[in-house]
């Protein structure tokens, strides 16, 4: 047994890496799946997508890498996190769709609970904000609105998860209600100080405690495979969200390491040890991964569109056919333009938090194309990253804090954005040898609590740098630059 099999569930895909006894990936396979947007803002995955994505490409990477039922170690899970899953405990199925992170349709709900004054208290147990990002007020719309849910969650029948719930649930064949500390932490009813779900929150949302999953360090027992899966059962031994897995896979185990993942959104997370650090800046106090029963928490900006400004340029305008094609366009781009997209299709995040402005674009010329729109697109998710750095700063003045930024995520393999955002933060950015870095977060907990991978030394010292890009354009320019941004992203909130 030489192979630690990962899975990231992702936004817009599922994927599966095989990590050999050297950390190495042996074989990868991914596939997409469809997005639901059943009314403005809104966002939903069918659960049935989930699962069979997830199982198909298991199934892919083992027998793409030639393996057999002996040679996978343990498994370990990465996911899309605060998307929520309701299903049936006796039959499995689920009572509606998954409600995405992205989703808006509560945002009225959450200017009510702000309103009230109930966002101090929720702020203060669980380090996030009354917002529609986060899962509590997902569940409670799907208790409130789908015909019997309700009563049947009163009568425990009904069960809830993210989606690494939902997962290891048929992984398991349902004998396993268990989710991690990192993913707990994401849902705005965990108490991430008392380490357990709040019954204050709880009640406030009216949500049963017997929906909620049992929460496990990230390196733990969740269980074991249904034999037919794999041909025989395989531990799952590690779980993690996505951020933070990408935080452990870059080896930030010190406070003051910073990282930032470019997916379908962008999140950057700052170690800040065994300090919960309250944010004076709308940015999000979270768990960072939870060891032995004890929390390391970091300070984490969210940006709702990154790489689906992307997609967004690929299927929404059709003016490329292919993400690849993004930068080669944008450097085609009038030097002499100054157009500006701000990205807010589903509202903004840190440090901003509107759920009701949408997108917009400034600085049109006659002469404005594909290439300019281009250009602005990966632009913007440089700008969305100085934001956070920017609040990240003025909330922890530890030693080192974001004096070099780690990246990883599919953005990140671009040499053109990653200059760019070197340029506008004014500061280095790393890009390790492996991008894959939230599968091999995953990978090292599940194969370092198998004992086939290094102790958290060990592994840190692994950690490799494949390129730094350092600032190359002037203060002047990067300071007129980030005022534009500024005035776009003011223009597009007052509108």
């Amino acid at each position: 047994m030489t192979h630690i099999l990962a899975i990231d569930q992702g936004t817009t895909s599922s994927r599966a890496i095989l990590f050999d006894a050297d950390m190495k990936i042996t074989a990868t396979a991914q596939e997409e799946f469809p997005q639901h947007f059943p009314d403005s803002g809104w966002v939903e995955h069918d659960p049935g997508d989930l699962w069979s994505t997830t199982a198909g490409t298991c199934r892919a990477a083992v027998e793409k890498a030639g393996l057999g039922p002996d040679d996978i170690t343990a498994i370990g899970i990465t996911n899309q996190r605060e998307t929520v899953v309701v299903w049936d405990r006796n039959t499995g199925k689920p009572v509606y769709n998954a409600i995405v992170w992205q989703d808006r349709r509560t945002a009225e709900y959450c200017r009510e609970l702000r309103e009230a004054g109930h966002d101090k208290m929720i702020t203060a147990r669980t380090g996030l904000l009354a917002d529609p990002y986060f899962s509590a007020t997902k569940l409670k719309w799907i208790l409130d609105n789908i015909e019997g849910a309700r009563d049947s969650a009163a009568k425990g029948d009904l069960l809830f998860g993210t989606v690494d719930t939902f997962l290891i649930w048929k992984l398991t064949g349902g004998a396993r209600h268990v989710t991690d500390a990192t993913n707990a932490a994401r849902t705005s009813l965990y108490d991430i100080h008392k380490g357990r779900w709040s019954t204050t929150i709880c009640e406030l949302f009216d949500i049963p405690l017997n929906m909620l999953p049992e929460v496990c360090d990230c390196a733990a027992d969740f269980g074991t495979t249904r034999p037919d899966l794999f041909g025989r059962p395989v531990p799952i031994l590690g779980v993690a969200g996505d951020q933070q897995a990408a935080t452990i896979g870059q080896a930030c185990f010190e406070p003051g390491m910073l990282k930032s993942t470019y997916g379908t959104g962008c999140f950057a997370l700052l170690n800040t040890g065994d300090t919960a650090v309250t944010s004076e800046n709308r940015l999000l106090t979270t768990i960072a991964y939870q060891f032995d029963g004890k929390p390391t928490y970091a300070l984490e900006g969210s940006i709702f569109i990154a790489g689906a400004v992307v997609q967004w340029l690929r299927d929404g305008l059709q003016i490329i056919r292919e993400a690849s094609e993004t930068h080669p366009l944008a450097e085609k781009a009038d030097p002499n333009q100054s157009v500006v997209l701000v990205p807010a299709f589903v509202g903004l995040g840190a440090p901003y938090w509107n759920a009701e402005c949408r997108g917009a674009i400034y600085g049109l010329t006659r002469s404005s194309g594909p290439a300019e729109f281009a250009k602005a697109a990966l632009e913007s998710v440089g700008y969305q990253t100085r934001d956070l750095l920017e609040a990240m700063k003025a909330d922890w003045q530890g030693e080192g804090a974001g004096s070099t930024l780690r990246v990883d995520g599919g953005m990140s393999a671009s040499d053109w954005a990653m200059q760019f955002l070197s340029d506008i933060i004014g500061a280095p950015v790393d890009r390790p040898e492996v991008l894959e870095t939230t599968a091999l977060g995953v990978a090292w907990l599940a194969g370092q609590r198998a004992g086939l991978y290094p102790d958290i030394k060990g592994f840190a010292d692994s950690w490799r740098l494949e390129r730094t890009f350092s600032p190359k354009m002037d203060e002047a320019d990067r300071d007129a630059k980030y005022g534009n941004w500024q005035r776009a992203v003011k223009s597009t909130l007052a509108y």
